[in-house]
């Protein structure tokens, strides 16, 4: 898994725009992408949006979020035509209707690949998933357990990550 962070810083060092920190952040996920995939494992997930991340100036949130979508409509074919599955975890009802459906749209395509599962964690944050497993736990009946907890958690699909990077 990776955190990314001090993309924005890393562009202000440079006496650039935050935003151009972020565009290249997406080179560096190509990058990481495609080796996660070579080296066949089964999941990396990328923290990229934190629902802290909200609190940012409003034209840097709506930038990320532009960001996004475009990223999205030029990066999952070529996820698709690699075997990818791409799951975006996190509150979507923040994001945009637009940016909803550019999600849904790019999860739909990659349903039913088989290999490397890409997670982007997006609007997510750890309260948040504590919390809404727990919905879900009590909402089927059961016991909260740390159990039913962990089934309920938005990355019960893949393993504890092995490994986790944050840049910056």
């Amino acid at each position: 898994a990776i955190i990314m962070d001090g993309n924005g810083r890393w562009a202000q060092q440079r006496g650039k725009m935050r935003v151009f920190g972020h565009k290249a952040g997406v080179n560096a996920v190509r990058d990481a992408v495609s080796v996660a995939s070579r080296l066949g494992l089964s999941a990396l997930t990328l923290f990229a949006f934190s629902s802290e991340n909200w609190r940012r100036p409003e034209s840097e949130v709506s930038a990320l979020m532009e960001l996004f979508i475009h990223v999205l409509g030029g990066e999952v074919k070529k996820l698709h035509k690699s075997n990818i599955r791409l799951r975006i975890t996190g509150e979507r009802s923040r994001f945009s209707s637009r940016l909803q459906d550019k999600v849904a749209a790019a999860e739909a395509l990659t349903a039913n690949n088989t290999g490397l599962i890409l997670n982007v964690a997006a609007n997510y944050g750890g309260r948040w998933d504590i919390a809404q497993a727990a919905q879900k736990v009590v909402a089927q009946g059961q016991e909260l357990t740390p159990e039913n907890l962990d089934k309920a958690m938005a990355l019960a699909h893949v393993p504890d990550p092995d490994l986790m990077i944050r840049t910056g």
